[in-house]
Parts: structure tokens; C-alpha cells; sequence
């Protein structure tokens, strides 16, 4: 009960409606442009290597550092702010977040959402593109092969990039889901203690996870259109989330100390982990580490894939200094 008073005068020595509107003011325009230069670098990096001999290969790297981004974000960012809300003094003094580790097992319910949602999009894809028709043997560099003579057929590197739009799709979908998260929080807030150091902290992590995102972009290659659009409703999610929590709070006067609003932040964030966490291993890092051609045939782009993904679990770690 003592700790719970002490955090409760220092909360309200950091209220500030005023000071707190003007952060959030210049946070708009900060992490706007920095989100587009996040996710819009790798792109524009593919695109520069796009034809040289080395453009496979600087796109598996850029691919590796993002799941590292994006590995990080879930388990040192989302999961622990998840378990600090539902650990808090007001709400772990209440039947049944005390009996319960809530925020572990929606993590684990995210995971298997996860799980569910690329397990019926992949079969979706793999029956709506089921080749028909008869094989005839095509003599290639590697031996003979079976090609397909019918309509509606498609080569497995078709298939391949079938299955990368479907995971950058999917990603950006968790990824906006924990942007918008992010965003209300701090909308809502009124404590310019807490805003005042997010500012820089979420400048830095929308640029890391932007390169994260936008890595599996370039990959997958999408058309210019699909590409900018992807862009864009990265780069605006997060503003319109601290835009949508200043008018919740301007009309409802929602306190975001509350136990419920604490409860919900829990909980959104727990399974916005879950959902980063299995693309992260099961979507990045396990296809290309055990199933890429490239990498397994060149033991030095292995290791620089493998250092790739340290320095992007590194970079996104260190801001948890911060935030």
C-alpha cells in the first residue's frame, strides 16, 4: 500500500494537460517522417540493387535485421510493458489478474491466432493456385524437370512470392495492431514524464521497426501501388493513435492510470506480442535461416545473415532504455 501511494504522488507531480498536449503536438510530426524514412530506406535500397549481382543477397541481410527488430520489439518492449500494466498495484490486488499470469497466456493465445490466420491463408493460396493440367519434362542446368502445361499454373518461386506477400501482409497487420496500441496510450496520457523521453524513444523505434517491415516489403515484391500504400499506413498509424487517444480523453476524460484502462493496455499488448513473436521466428527467421537456398550454399552470407539479426535485436533493445 505504501509503494502504491508513493507511485501515486509521483504520477501526479508529472500531470500536466498542457506540457503533455504540446509533446504529443510535436510527436505527430517526429514520428510521421521518421516512420516514412524507416520503412521507405530498405525499400529504396532494393530497388537501387534491384538487377546487380548482389541484390538476393542485400536483401536477405536487410530481411535478417528487420526480424531482429522485430524480435526485439515483441519480448523487450510489448511483452514487459504488458506484464508491468497487469502487475501494477491496482490491478494485481484484484480477483483473478493475482491468480493468474494473464499476460503470458494472451501472449500464448496471440501466437496461436498467429499461427491460425498463416495456416488458412497459406492453404487459401495453395488451393486457389493448384496447378491443372498434365507435366511434361523440360531439361534444365540441374537435370529434368516437370513443367506444367495448363491454365492457372504457377512455378514454386511464384508460390515463394506468393507466400512472402502473405507474411508481409500479415506482419504489417500485427504491427499496426501494436503501433495503434502504442499510440492511444500516449494520446491518453497526461503525465509529460512519461511523454517527454517516448518522443525520442518511439522517433527511433518507428525508424527500426520501419526498416523491419519494410525489409519484408522490398522482398516480396509488390507493385509500386501495394508498395506506397503499405508505406503510408505505416508511417500514419502511430500519429493517428495519439491523435484518437487526446479526443478519447478530451470527451470521456479517461483516466489511463486506471485499472481498466491498465488492464486493456495489458492485454492488447500481450497478444500484439504473441502475434510479433511468431512471425518474427516462425516467418523470418525460420525460413531463411533453414529454408533459403542462398544462404545455406554461401557459409559467409550466413554469417553476415546472423549478424544482421544481432545488430537489429541489439538496436531495438538499447531503446528500451528509454521506452
Amino acid at each position: 500500500m505504501v509503494s502504491c501511494a508513493s507511485d501515486t504522488a509521483r504520477t501526479l507531480s508529472c500531470r500536466d494537460g498542457a506540457a503533455a498536449n504540446h509533446l504529443k503536438l510535436i510527436s505527430l510530426l517526429v514520428i510521421f517522417f521518421t516512420s516514412i524514412i524507416g520503412i521507405s530506406s530498405p525499400v529504396l535500397l532494393a530497388r537501387y540493387f534491384h538487377g546487380k549481382p548482389v541484390y538476393d543477397k542485400a536483401i536477405l541481410i536487410i530481411k535478417c535485421f528487420a526480424a531482429g527488430v522485430i524480435l526485439s520489439t515483441s519480448l523487450v518492449h510489448v511483452l514487459p510493458d504488458a506484464f508491468i500494466a497487469l502487475s501494477d498495484c491496482q490491478v494485481a490486488s484484484r480477483h483473478p489478474w493475482k491468480d493468474f499470469p494473464f499476460a503470458g497466456l494472451v501472449t500464448l493465445v496471440g501466437a496461436l491466432l498467429a499461427l491460425l490466420v498463416d495456416l488458412t491463408a497459406s492453404s487459401h493460396v495453395e488451393h486457389s493456385h493448384k496447378p491443372s493440367g498434365d507435366y511434361l519434362p523440360v531439361g534444365t542446368q540441374d537435370g529434368t524437370v516437370a513443367k506444367k502445361v495448363g491454365n492457372n499454373n504457377l512455378t514454386n518461386e511464384e508460390l515463394v512470392k506468393l507466400k512472402q506477400k502473405l507474411v508481409s501482409q500479415v506482419l504489417e497487420i500485427g504491427i499496426i495492431f501494436h503501433s495503434v496500441i502504442i499510440g492511444v496510450t500516449m494520446g491518453m496520457s497526461q503525465n509529460q514524464c512519461t511523454i517527454r523521453p517516448l518522443v525520442a524513444a518511439l522517433a527511433f523505434h518507428q525508424i527500426f521497426e520501419g526498416m523491419g517491415l519494410g525489409g519484408c516489403i522490398a522482398q516480396a515484391g509488390f507493385s509500386m501501388g501495394t508498395v506506397v500504400y503499405m508505406c503510408f499506413m505505416f508511417s500514419v498509424t502511430t500519429p493517428m493513435g495519439i491523435v484518437l487517444g487526446m479526443i478519447v480523453f478530451s470527451v470521456t476524460g479517461y483516466d489511463d492510470s486506471s485499472p481498466s484502462a491498465l488492464i486493456m493496455e495489458g492485454l492488447l499488448g500481450s497478444l500484439s506480442s504473441g502475434i510479433l513473436i511468431y512471425m518474427a521466428l516462425v516467418d523470418l527467421i525460420a525460413v531463411d535461416f533453414f529454408h533459403n537456398k542462398l544462404m545455406g550454399s554461401q557459409t559467409w552470407l550466413k554469417k553476415a545473415s546472423f549478424i544482421a539479426l544481432a545488430l537489429g535485436s541489439t538496436s531495438m533493445s538499447i531503446l528500451a532504455l528509454w521506452a
